[in-house]
């Protein structure tokens, strides 16, 4: 039996490589700015009679743009365009560049409805936790999933996804949509590895609070003022670092904030021997948490302080005094230990 070896037809790849490198970098750093997009739009709308003289009069607009790394990058990408297929192909990917930061607007909602969802949950609980840390993944794949569903309406010609004073725009995408397939554009694919680098970079940018951040929220909240609440070095052990250290009614409070345990629980102890710090405190999820860790951690007068449902579901944590449930965290407990 012949075997089928993978093969990519050469002017496939390049035209699709093409597409991608105008979106890229269009859409960087050096690319168009939302107003040089709009007037890049305005002209290729404007003037369609000769895509050579058009390039021409886009070059113009170039000229007046004052940065240079900016002005050059977009230079070389019109003189990528070779003929009037690689125009069609540059027209496509400034109109999609307008569409998608509704596009990436879209993916990002998922993030207020796992908010929404994380209200009802503790901020130390395992499952304010997961929510959080799932979150990304999903703008990510409601990202891909809304992109697969615009380029099946554009495919469709279907423009009642838009409103009605922006149905003459989309309909000029769908015409574009059209006549580029024709250069075997694959335009969700290739549209994808962008979208993805920008949904990536949002995420980054509007990225939650950390597990530390967290615990601070909360001592602020209780009514520790936050320049109160400092991240330094032990005195005598320089190797432990407190993430969290403040003075509550002129005694100290060192934390050690990780969702994991891991070895990290040892550097404690052995600070806990040698330091003259009042307290001392660990907040984990207790995901890794076994009995002869805590054990050991309280055994050396460390107070604990874990996720209610590992407190809840570990029952030798509930026998082990010094041991409390995130959720028990408070000025007057605080002020107990």
């Amino acid at each position: 039996m012949t075997k089928c070896k993978l093969e990519i037809n050469q002017n496939k790849l390049d035209i699709n490589f093409k597409f991608y490198l105008f979106l890229k970098e269009l859409n960087s750093t050096n690319g168009l700015s939302h107003k040089q997009l709009n007037n890049f739009l305005d002209l290729i709308f404007s003037y369609k009679k000769n895509y050579k003289n058009t390039i021409q009069i886009l070059n113009e607009e170039v000229k007046k743009i004052k940065k240079d790394e900016k002005r050059v990058n977009i230079e070389n990408l019109l003189f990528q365009i070779e003929d009037e297929k690689d125009y069609s192909v540059f027209c496509f990917s400034l109109k999609l560049l307008k569409i998608k930061k509704f596009l990436l607007e879209e993916a990002k909602l998922v993030n207020f409805s796992e908010i929404i969802k994380k209200k009802n949950f503790h901020p130390l609980s395992l499952k304010y936790d997961t929510i959080s840390k799932n979150t990304p993944y999903y703008t990510r794949v409601n990202g891909a999933l809304i992109a697969l569903l615009f380029f099946k309406k554009i495919e469709e010609g279907d423009t009642n996804f838009i409103s009605k004073l922006t149905e003459e725009y989309i309909h000029s995408l769908v015409e574009d949509y059209k006549k580029i397939g024709k250069f075997n554009i694959e335009a969700n694919q290739v549209f994808m590895l962008m979208f993805s680098e920008s949904v990536n970079q949002s995420i980054i940018s509007s990225a939650g609070s950390n597990y530390e951040d967290r615990i601070k929220n909360i001592l602020i909240d209780l009514g520790i003022k936050s320049d109160e609440i400092k991240k330094l070095h032990d005195k005598k052990d320089s190797s432990t670092e407190y993430d969290l250290f403040f003075k509550l009614n002129n005694k100290t409070y060192g934390i050690g904030a990780k969702r994991t345990l891991r070895e990290r629980y040892k550097q404690f102890i052995k600070t806990s021997k040698m330091t003259k710090i009042d307290v001392m405190i660990e907040i984990t999820l207790g995901l890794d948490l076994t009995e002869t860790k805590a054990k050991a951690i309280r055994n050396h007068n460390i107070y604990l302080f874990v996720a209610d449902e590992i407190y809840t579901s570990r029952t030798f944590l509930q026998k082990i005094k010094g041991i409390y449930p995130s959720s028990k965290l408070s000025i007057e407990l605080l002020k107990k230990l």
